[in-house]
């Protein structure tokens, strides 16, 4: 298949909202626009502007490379206003992580108002606000301006305050119903928190008004909660979550576009969990006994009814085959690290896998693609027909599965997140796109062997250094204490000698952050009062307030009445732990400077 800016007119744009730039889940659907979708959708059209930059003899360009950009744009644009709509419920979020504070994920294709009351949809989804943030750091970094003012650096700043705690925060994941019994309830999801972790390595630092910007348009990241978010995501994996074992959701997180992690351990280990237990010849299952779309289920409830979920899996087998994304490795793509999620199904059962492979084995390959008006089109699931229930009751695994109206054309329409993924795969394979292309940032490349940007003001790296050295700067009170700490051979600094930087205890640090994403006209007001951690305490040369470099000690160092502050040994314990703390999860490139502040109270 040959993509051309016609192909994409014809299956993307021109479904595209005029108004609003977002794109819907189906092309029939003239009301309901989903953020997901409309991001791979817009994507999918960046991708093909890459193609025509990149000196690609597609065809004449003739302008269409700047309506490609400028569709790209638009779109991005669409889902930031829409956002920008909900900004006190930001606020709110940022202080109670509930499904009623969130952000929605669904809007009106025309007007982006809101089409789901909290009650009725679970829009609390991570991973939706951090792939968004992705696709914005791509996106400027290829040269398009999608942020224009002061107030919108101050919102992006704020979305990545939301998704900060993504560690902590039980969502409803990327098929937006949590738990695998679809029982209203959130869940901590690897792939949730993997997404918000390559969110945050990803803007970390970015300007948003690319080349022309200034300090005031770069993105602050706190370091600490990336760690948090890098931690409980490697430690979850290869789970998704407590009550999915393995879960196609993490495809595209450990692969395009989020590349969550190059632990190759745990790449290697989770695509093999995926693959050993979900892969069907369709695709790939979302999870083990999803009924979404199967005949069995009862679309009258909006929850499953308890033991429901046990109940149809262990009598009978029937599944939907859904193809959400494409499998599709470059050949500039590490081996161990397919660029896509292979195609997506979902099962109502837990099928022999044996079983399902010699039953599918003589379904033909026309079956898995059909044909619009020339064009390939992916339809949205595949499943057991309706008048073959019976017989797959009675010999699971041996009926074929049939297409779904759902994105097969015609009157179902086309299901516009899986041509999105067509089309950026008949991109890459058919030498259009080369993967520095889609992947400017260079995701797919571990950090150190990633491009430094000039203007970026710092990055994270991948792994501890080697050779890594933890700076200890030794600040005496005062005279007389540096004087006495002479006389045992231990050189310090009173604050006076180190000037002009300034040592600053972390509270401090704690009430200028505040003032980063503050913005009167949204009713934002910046970061939440949140302590900086050991991490963050430690970087020194990033930290310039007002033309002045500033140095903080830990938060171990502050002043307390509490009793256990006059502990000297407990204080020792806790110096210790902290070093050892920060050469170990250090990810910042550079050396960390750990500041030692040594008062009066401590020698008595």
């Amino acid at each position: 298949m040959f993509i051309s800016f016609a192909t994409v007119k014809r299956q993307l744009l021109r479904y595209q909202s005029s108004i609003t730039g977002l794109f819907p889940v189906l092309s029939t659907d003239e009301k309901l626009a989903s953020v997901r979708d409309s991001l791979y959708c817009a994507a999918a059209v960046w991708s093909l502007y890459q193609a025509y930059r990149s000196g690609k003899r597609i065809d004449d360009d003739r302008g269409k490379s700047y309506e490609l950009g400028q569709s790209a744009v638009k779109c991005m644009r669409g889902i930031l206003e829409c956002w920008i709509k909900q900004a006190p419920r930001i606020e709110l979020f940022k202080i109670n992580q509930c499904n009623k504070h969130a952000l929605h994920c669904k809007f009106h294709l025309v007007t982006g108002d809101v089409v789901y009351e909290d009650e009725e949809y679970p829009h609390l989804q991570i991973d939706v606000v951090s792939l968004y943030l992705l696709f914005l750091v791509q996106m400027i970094t290829s040269g398009l301006q999608i942020i224009y003012t002061q107030d919108e650096v101050a919102f992006v700043q704020n979305l990545v305050y939301y998704v900060e705690r993504a560690y902590r925060t039980p969502d409803y994941g990327m098929w937006e119903r949590g738990s695998k019994y679809n029982d209203g309830t959130p869940e901590i999801h690897a792939s949730s928190i993997g997404m918000a972790k390559s969110a945050l390595e990803a803007i970390n630092g970015c300007n948003l008004f690319g080349e022309k910007g200034a300090s005031w348009s770069v993105i602050f990241v706190d370091i600490d909660a990336h760690n948090r978010n890098r931690s409980i995501f490697e430690t979850l994996l290869p789970r998704e979550s407590s009550s999915k074992g393995v879960d196609a959701a993490l495809i595209p997180t450990i692969s395009f576009p989020a590349f969550a992690t190059h632990e190759e351990v745990l790449a290697v280990e989770t695509k093999a969990n995926v693959i050993r237990r979900l892969k069907g010849l369709y695709g790939f299952k979302r999870f083990n006994r999803d009924g979404y779309k199967s005949k069995l289920e009862d679309t009258t409830s909006k929850y499953y009814r308890n033991g429901e979920t046990k109940r149809k899996c262990s009598c009978i087998s029937m599944e939907g085959e859904w193809k959400t994304t494409l499998n599709t490795p470059d050949r500039d793509q590490p081996p161990n690290l397919p660029i896509f999620g292979s195609l997506v199904y979902y099962e109502s059962s837990a099928l022999d896998h044996a079983a399902t492979k010699a039953a599918m084995s003589h379904a033909p390959n026309s079956a898995r693609h059909l044909f619009v008006a020339t064009d390939p089109v992916i339809p949205m699931y595949f499943c057991v027909g309706e008048d073959s229930v019976e017989f797959e009751k009675q010999e699971p695994g041996s009926q074929l599965r049939q297409a779904s109206e759902e994105g097969s054309g015609g009157k179902g329409g086309m299901f516009l997140w899986n041509q999105a993924m067509l089309v950026i795969a008949q991109l890459l394979t058919g030498g259009l796109l080369h993967i520095n292309e889609l992947d400017p940032i260079r995701r797919y490349l571990p950090s150190y062997n990633r491009p430094r940007k000039g203007g970026r003001y710092s990055a994270f790296q991948q792994g501890t250094a080697t050779d890594l050295v933890v700076q200890i700067v030794l600040i005496a009170e005062s005279m007389r204490l540096q004087a006495m700490m002479a006389t045992y051979g231990i050189q310090t600094q009173t604050p006076h000698e180190v000037e002009p930087v300034q040592i600053w205890s972390s509270n401090e640090l704690v009430k200028v952050y505040k003032y980063l994403g503050v913005n009167a006209k949204l009713n934002l007001r910046g970061r939440p009062l949140r302590p900086v951690g050991a991490l963050g305490t430690s970087k020194v040369s990033v930290y310039r307030v007002c033309g002045m470099t500033v140095l903080c000690y830990p938060l171990i160092f502050e002043v307390s009445e509490f009793y256990l502050y006059r502990d000297m040994a407990l204080l020792i314990d806790d110096i210790k732990t902290e070093l050892q703390f920060v050469g170990k999860y250090w990810r910042l490139s550079g050396r960390p400077t750990v500041c030692l502040l040594i008062r009066e109270e401590h020698m008595r």
